[in-house]
C-alpha cells in the first residue's frame, strides 16, 4: 500500500487507497469491539453489585447489564441492517444506485475496491 496509490468505486476515480482502508478498519472496530466492551462493562457493573451483596444494587446492576446487552446487540446489528436497506434501495433504483453501493462496499470492505 503506497500513499499515492488510488482506487475507484462507483464511477469515482482517484480515491487514495488509504482512505477506504482507514474507514474499513474503523467500521470493523465499531462493529466488533463496541459490543464486546458494552457487555464487559455490564458484567463489571453486575459483578460489583453482587460483591456488595445489597439487593437494590444487584437489581440496578441487572438492569444496567440488560440495557448494555441490548445496546450491544443493536450496535452489532445496525450495520447489517443499514447495509441491507442500502442494498434493497440500490436494486430497486437502477444502475446509478449500483455504482453507489459499489462505493459503499468499497469503504466498508476495502478489499472490494478496484485499483486504478
Amino acid at each position: 500500500m503506497f500513499i499515492l496509490d488510488t482506487v475507484s468505486c462507483g464511477g469515482i476515480t482517484g480515491i487514495p487507497e488509504m482512505l477506504p482502508n482507514l474507514v474499513s478498519i474503523g467500521y470493523n472496530i465499531i462493529k466488533i469491539f463496541v459490543p464486546i466492551a458494552l457487555i464487559l462493562f455490564g458484567m463489571w457493573d453486575l459483578g460489583k453489585a453482587v460483591m456488595q451483596q445489597k439487593e437494590d444494587d444487584i437489581k440496578k446492576g441487572q438492569k444496567t447489564f440488560i440495557q448494555r446487552v441490548i445496546a450491544a446487540v443493536i450496535v452489532f446489528l445496525v450495520f447489517s441492517i443499514v447495509q441491507l436497506v442500502f442494498g434493497l434501495l440500490a436494486s430497486a433504483s437502477g444502475d446509478d444506485s449500483e455504482n453507489i453501493m459499489d462505493c459503499v462496499n468499497c469503504f466498508l470492505d476495502s478489499s472490494k475496491c478496484s485499483a486504478d
